[in-house]
């Protein structure tokens, strides 16, 4: 199903026009309009999910696959040091279009970008107090 009011809805089906890589029925593959760097894409599909935990099981099987066969892509056309693939959930996770979506993040030395973590270092017993609250 599609979202009368989603852009992504509107990009992924070819009502807004993208610098699109990759086409097939489920997914359109473009390359992101602010990017972070050279080669940025987003994965689409062209069915409305608004997260991760609402992609139909189907399609979801489909994301990384085909994640693959654009990084192979991108690294044989721009020569990538690295690559992040990232997945966004919620706007505190970084979410800004809630369609699901993957970044494709081509990385080169010194390219100014960081998306690094922060480990923490969990106090004795903190892990195992976690463990036990998920699956209890």
């Amino acid at each position: 199903m599609k979202k009368d009011d989603c852009i992504f809805c509107k990009l992924a089906n070819g009502e807004i026009p993208t610098n699109t890589i990759y086409e097939d029925d489920d997914f359109r593959v473009f390359l992101d309009a602010a990017p972070a760097t050279k080669g940025h894409c987003l994965i689409v599909p062209k069915e409305h999910y608004d997260n991760l935990a609402e992609l139909d099981d189907e399609v979801g099987a489909k994301v990384i696959p085909l994640a693959k066969k654009m990084m192979k892509l991108l690294k044989e056309k721009l020569s990538w040091d690295g690559f992040n693939l990232i997945q966004n959930n919620g706007r505190i996770a970084g979410q800004t279009v809630f369609h699901f979506h993957m970044h494709l993040i081509p990385r080169y030395t010194d390219d100014g970008q960081n998306f690094d973590m922060k480990p923490s270092e969990p106090e004795e017993g903190a892990l195992q107090a976690v463990l036990k609250e998920i699956v209890s």
